[in-house]
């Protein structure tokens, strides 16, 4: 328990901790005065100056968060908080790579099935086409 409490009195931990402790403050009183559908697409981050600062990932909310700033912020005076604007950050998700397509390979059952069934369309543009197939899947 020692070992953990020095580890806590470590300055970049309990820097890390004031920060992590602000932006849960943040994130409480923008959960308290935030309409219910913005709220779970936005995430209170800090107050610095008199400012607090609202993070959320899309575009559209954040416009419709800027058409409730003058309601909100009457909202966090009346509660007492002495915030006199609310800045907006957008924080765009990127997109994940598409995962490759895992190429399949015909068993060689199915092959000899396909050059039986070739072997009977001989001389078609069909017949030729399961005869390749065929051939790859080899």
């Amino acid at each position: 328990m020692q070992r953990f409490n020095s580890l806590l009195a470590h300055p970049t931990l309990s820097a890390l901790n004031t920060h992590n402790q602000e932006a849960d403050f943040a994130h409480n009183i923008w959960q308290q005065i935030a309409p219910e559908n913005l709220a779970t697409l936005s995430r209170g981050v800090h107050i610095r100056n008199q400012q607090l600062t609202i993070s959320t990932s899309n575009n559209a909310v954040a416009a419709k968060i800027k058409l409730f700033v003058p309601s909100l912020l009457i909202q966090l005076q009346n509660r007492g908080y002495e915030v006199t604007a609310i800045r907006l950050k957008v924080q765009v998700k990127s997109t994940p790579q598409a995962k490759q397509k895992a190429i399949k390979k015909l068993s060689s059952k199915a092959a000899e099935h396909l050059n039986l069934l070739a072997d009977s369309l001989t001389g078609t543009e069909l017949g030729d086409a399961l005869a390749k197939l065929a051939q790859k899947a080899k």
